[in-house]
Formats: C-alpha cells, structure tokens, sequence
C-alpha cells in the first residue's frame, strides 16, 4: 500500500471508527479491493477525455475514477454519467461509484481520496492543473503539449521531480510498437549515421468570421478563458455546445499553436527517440509559414522548418511530407507513422494515406534483430496502462516530464521561427535564443490574473 494511501486510510480509521461496520463485504477483498484502487479525478471532459484518456484508463482493474471537473456544466454532467454508466455496464451495479462533480478542479485537488488526476483540457489550460496537481502531490497523465510556453515548460518540470510525483504525457505513440521498432533500428545503426530526419505535419485551414454570441448559461467563460486575454466569446472559438466533434479553439493561437503543438509534440518527440536527442534540442531553428489573412481561426497553415542539432542531423518539418517520421542516413531509410490508428475520430488526417506503419528502403532492415546486447529502448503496449503501472511501482514511466518539455520546446521554437524572419540559434542548456531578443521575448506570455502559473505558490 502507498505511504499516503495508508495514512489516508488510518487517518479515517481513527477519526471514524464507531462509524466503521462490523461486517465488511466480501468486495473489500482481493485484487479489485478498493484499497488497491487508483482513485482518478479526470479534470476536462470533452473530446479527448471521452474518446481517449477515459476510454483508454477505464478499462483497467486498478483504475477508478470518482471525480470529474470541467467548466461546461453540461460537459460534466456527461462526463459523470459516461464513467457511472461504464461501472454499471461492468460491476452490475448502479451505484458502484457516485462520481462527484467539480467546476473548478482546485477544489477537486483538495480531495484526499484522489491519488491522481487526468488533464485533457484546452492547450492553454495544461501548465497551471499540471502544476497545482503535482504540487498536490497528485499522480498525473497530462495531454500534450506539456505547455504553450518554454518558460511554464521548465517550471513544471522542475516541480514534478522536485514533487517527486509521476507525469506521464499523452504522447501515445511512444507505446505504439513500430515507433520503437523504427527508434530502436535507428539508434543501432541499421540505415547508417543519420544525417536527415524529414516529418509530416499537415497545418491547418483558414476559418470564417464569426460574430460575438451571448455565453452559454452551462459554460464559466471567464474560467475556460483561464491565463489567456479576454475576448468575446463565439462558439466555434470554444467548443460545440451539441456534440464533441473537433473543437475550434485548436485553430486559436489564444489557445494553442496549431499543428505543429497539436500534433507536433507526438512526432519531435518519437523522432528525438530515434535521434537520440531525448534531453536535448536544436542548435537553430528557421521556418516559414503561411498564416490566415481573415476570418476567425488564425494558427498556420503550410509551413516548413528546418532545425539543426550538434550531432548533425537536421530536421525538416512540413506538411508536404507524408505524415509521419523519415529517418535518412548514410545506408538506407526508415519510415514510421501510426498506421490506421486514430486517436479520436476526428483526427484531422487521412487513415488510407497513413496506412503504412513502417517502411524501408530494403525490407530486410525491418527483420534485423536487435540483440540484448544492443540498445533497447524502453517497451509499453498502452500510454495509459504504463502510467497506472508506473504510479504502483513509482518508476519513471514511457514519456516523463522532462522528455516531453524537451519535444514541446521544439514544438515552441518552432512557431516563434515562423514568426522571425531568418535563423535562429537556440541554446537548449539554457534554453533562451543566443541571437534574438524579440524571440526570447516570446518564450513566456503574460497571464490574466488570477489565472496561470505566475500566481501559483511554488
């Protein structure tokens, strides 16, 4: 049993123990007591929550969610019955959990009972929850990006370890097989010393106007606005009030950078796996990137960058390849992307044209084995699971903080590039541009109080 858990449980033993009945059913017992349960708080409940984080940790013995949070009321609710009506569905009984709900999930990290929390809110809502949880001493598995900057990037980091609790980032395709496979061939010089990495990352499409609408009675605006600026709120700047197809604020750099934090954070982050430059980043970064010129979405559409790094290598990052990861080096290539997977369905990118998981310039570089005596990366079969594993064990799991900080950042840089004509150098030890202060200027971002990790107390 975990040192809080016991505490927990002794704790409430003392204070309630005329309280406490005699007999004790048979349930209290075994593998699936609750005594060994992960108690879960899922902080968000839209899209991402339903199709993926909860379908995807639900299904384990050890997990049990009890609490949901989210600022749209009517999204709560719905979160609450999905996850009541699953326990239903699985134990036989209605009222296996009463699943409590929160609008601010402050309060709910309040809670005692919960050992961990599922972020997968808004992008420009991951760093302040991640920061609060951790420094609640809550377990976490947050949706990527880690953060929207490389300053609230850092922080968190440094929290988590210094907090000693367990994060593991979404970054899913770390347990999806063939992206090992392709790291693990990389890294033991099956196609040579690499000297290219090219990655396919569509952008995104311009948007119409759209006028200021009066705010939903179900939805806290200002509490969904979080850190970011005031501005009128519209629906497809939000999300839908009627369904959870793909919400607008992705294409809002208010809340998000686009593809290249949307999507970006999975492929720099297994492409680092296979550079080996897990702890690191580029040396300089250029890009250019073509932006909307009216109507209300306004993150990039087509775009290419080129970032170097001291091993040599240089990254080429755009649209016009396919998507996913092409590794090239002095003997061959190998080619790696998630196949048919899909993580909602409302992924924006074809299943027939990524139907291909891993591809060689010779087939037998595929078949090459790689021996106990070379490099062998680390293995999971599902994100979720490997967190949940993690948080029993307390061992580092697949996608830690630092790594994805480090695969964000070159996310972040990225879209600064897009911004600033020319090269820019990039110094990842300390993490600041060496020759552009403007750029620098855009490794942080003001923050509406009292809103953002500016006004946490660390």
């Amino acid at each position: 049993m975990e040192r809080r858990t016991f505490l927990r449980t002794t704790t409430a033993t003392a204070l309630g123990a005329i309280a406490v009945p005699t007999i004790v059913p048979s349930s209290v017992f075994g593998k699936n007591a609750p005594s060994n349960k992960i108690n879960i708080g899922q902080i968000g409940c839209g899209r991402i929550a339903r199709d993926h984080d909860i379908a995807e940790t639900i299904k384990y013995d050890d997990a049990r969610f009890i609490a949901v949070s989210d600022v749209d009321s009517n999204r709560l609710a719905d979160g609450k019955k999905l996850i009541e009506d699953y326990y239903t569905k699985k134990t036989g009984s209605a009222g296996y959990v009463d699943v409590k709900m929160y609008e601010d999930y402050r309060e709910m990290l309040m809670n005692p009972d919960i050992d961990a929390v599922i972020i997968s809110t808004p992008d420009h809502q991951h760093a302040e929850p991640a920061l609060r949880a951790a420094l609640a001493k809550k377990d976490i598995y947050l949706q990527k990006p880690n953060s929207l900057t490389v300053a609230e990037g850092r922080l968190m980091s440094d929290v988590v370890h210094r907090q000693g609790v367990i994060l593991q980032i979404g970054t899913q395709q770390r347990s999806s097989p063939q992206f090992r496979v392709a790291a693990e061939l990389v890294r033991n010089g099956r196609i040579g010393r690499v000297h290219t990495v090219k990655i396919g990352l569509p952008g995104d499409p311009s948007g119409p106007p759209a006028p200021e609408m009066p705010v939903p009675k179900n939805l806290n605006y200002d509490m969904w606005l979080g850190p970011t600026p005031y501005v009128p709120y519209t629906e497809i700047g939000v999300h839908p009030q009627v369904g959870y197809d793909r919400p607008g604020w992705l294409r809002l750099e208010q809340f998000g950078a686009g593809m290249i934090t949307g999507w970006g954070q999975h492929h720099f982050d297994s492409a680092a796996w296979g550079m080996d430059t897990e702890y690191t980043g580029p040396i300089s970064v250029e890009a250019v990137a073509e932006f909307p010129k009216s109507g209300l979405w306004n993150v990039h559409g087509d775009f290419m960058v080129k970032a170097e790094y001291e091993n040599g290598i240089t990254m080429y990052t755009s649209g016009g390849f396919p998507n996913g990861i092409r590794y090239e080096g002095t003997e061959g290539w190998i080619f790696v992307s998630r196949g048919n997977y899909v993580a909602s369905a409302s992924d924006p990118v074809s299943r027939e044209r990524s139907a291909r998981a891993l591809d060689a310039s010779d087939p037998k570089i595929l078949t090459s084995e790689i021996k106990p005596t070379e490099i062998n990366l680390y293995r999971s079969d599902n994100q979720h699971g490997n967190w949940l594993e993690c948080i029993k064990s307390r061992k580092e799991p697949i996608s830690p903080v630092e790594k994805g900080h480090r695969a964000c950042t070159v996310c972040l840089i990225s879209h600064i590039a897009m911004k600033i004509p020319g090269k820019l150098l990039w110094d990842p030890k300390t993490e600041k541009f060496i020759n552009n202060d403007l750029a620098n200027a855009m490794l942080s971002r003001p923050q509406r109080y009292p809103y953002g990790t500016n006004y946490v107390n660390i």
